[in-house]
C-alpha cells in the first residue's frame, strides 16, 4: 500500500466511524476556524452560485456544510467504489483531495493536484485524437474549448464538430470566434434525456453558469438528446452544462453503448455527480476506463473532470 492509498484508507475509515451529526460539527468547526478572508470569499461564490447549498455564517446558515457531510456518510462507500476504480494514482491522489477538502478544508492538498501541464479537457497522455474525430461539445460557451483542441491537435485533425449552446449572445459569439472553420455545426439547443421545452435561467454573475429549469421564464429553450440529433458516430463528447449532465448523459447512451467515444464530463456541479456520473457509464458500458483531472482553484473543488476511455 503506497502513501495515496493510506491516505485515502485513513479518510474513509474516518468517515465510516463517525455519524453525520459529528461528521457535519466538524466540518462546521473546521469552517469556522478558517480565516474571515476565505470564509468571505467562500460564502460569495456559493451563494452566488447556488448549486451546492446556501453558507451564510452570520446568520447560522450552513446548508452547504450539511450537504458535503451528507455526501460524505451516505455515499462513502461509492467513492471507495470510485477510487478502486480509477485508472492511475493522479486520478486516486485528486478524489482524496477533494473529499478531504470537503471535509478539513484542506487547502493543501487540493492545490498539490491541480492541473499545471495540459489545457483543460486534453491530457495529452490520456486523449488521443486524429483526422476522424467526430467532437461533441456541449455547453461550448464561446468556443474556448474547441479552440483549446485546435491548439493541442491542430486544425485540420477533426472530421465534424457540433456545438450545443443555449444562450443568445453566447451563441453568436461562438459562431463568431469559429466562423474560419470547416464542418462545425451550431445547434441552439439544450441537451437532456428527451425533447422538451425548459426555460433558460441567466446567471446574473457569468455566462458561463447559465442553465435550464423548469419554472417559466421569459425564454424557451428546446431540448433535444444526442442520440436524437446526431445520426453520425461520435468519437470525443464534452459535457460542461451546470449540473444538468447526467440527463444529458442518459440521452447519449446509445452513442456510448454502440460506439464507446471518449467522454470528457464536469462532475463538479454538486455533491451528487462525482461517484453517480462514473457509475452510469459504467453502467452503460465497463469496459470504459475511468479518470479524474483537476483544473480548479485550492480553496473549493471546481473543475473537476471525469474522463472515460
Amino acid at each position: 500500500m503506497n502513501i495515496i492509498d493510506k491516505k485515502f484508507n485513513n479518510l474513509s475509515k474516518e468517515i465510516k466511524n463517525k455519524s453525520l451529526e459529528e461528521i457535519y460539527d466538524e466540518i462546521r468547526n473546521y469552517y469556522l476556524n478558517i480565516s474571515s478572508e476565505i470564509q468571505n470569499s467562500l460564502e460569495n461564490f456559493l451563494n452566488n452560485f447556488g448549486y451546492w447549498g446556501t453558507l451564510k455564517k452570520e446568520e447560522g446558515i450552513y446548508e452547504e456544510l450539511y450537504n458535503r457531510a451528507a455526501s460524505l456518510k451516505n455515499h462513502i462507500d461509492d467513492y471507495i467504489w470510485l477510487y478502486n476504480k480509477l485508472e492511475d494514482y493522479r486520478s486516486k491522489n485528486i478524489l482524496f483531495a477533494i473529499l478531504n477538502n470537503w471535509y478539513k478544508f484542506d487547502f493543501t492538498s487540493l492545490n498539490t493536484v491541480r492541473e499545471e501541464n495540459y489545457d483543460h479537457y486534453f491530457d495529452l497522455d490520456i486523449i488521443k485524437c486524429d483526422e476522424n474525430e467526430v467532437f461533441v461539445d456541449v455547453g461550448a460557451y464561446t468556443g474556448d474549448t474547441i479552440l483549446d483542441y485546435f491548439k493541442n491537435y491542430g486544425v485540420n485533425n477533426y472530421k465534424n464538430i457540433y456545438c450545443y449552446e443555449i444562450t443568445d449572445n453566447t451563441f453568436d459569439i461562438l459562431k463568431n470566434n469559429l466562423k474560419g472553420f470547416s464542418n462545425i455545426n451550431f445547434i441552439k439547443k439544450a441537451i437532456s434525456d428527451k425533447k422538451e421545452t425548459l426555460y433558460l435561467n441567466e446567471s446574473h454573475i457569468d455566462a458561463s453558469a447559465n442553465n435550464v429549469i423548469e419554472e417559466e421564464t421569459n425564454n424557451k429553450i428546446e431540448t433535444t438528446t444526442i442520440d436524437d440529433s446526431i445520426k453520425e458516430k461520435i468519437t470525443l463528447l464534452k459535457m460542461d452544462i451546470e449540473g444538468y449532465e447526467q440527463k444529458a448523459l442518459l440521452g447519449a447512451e446509445q452513442h456510448i453503448k454502440n460506439e464507446h467515444p471518449k467522454l470528457l464530463i464536469s462532475v463538479y456541479h454538486n455533491h451528487e455527480d462525482l461517484w453517480k456520473i462514473p457509475m452510469m457509464i459504467k453502467n452503460m458500458d465497463d469496459n470504459y476506463k475511468l479518470y479524474l483531472r483537476y483544473y480548479g482553484n485550492n480553496v473549493f473543488p471546481t473543475e473537476i473532470v471525469l474522463m472515460a476511455i
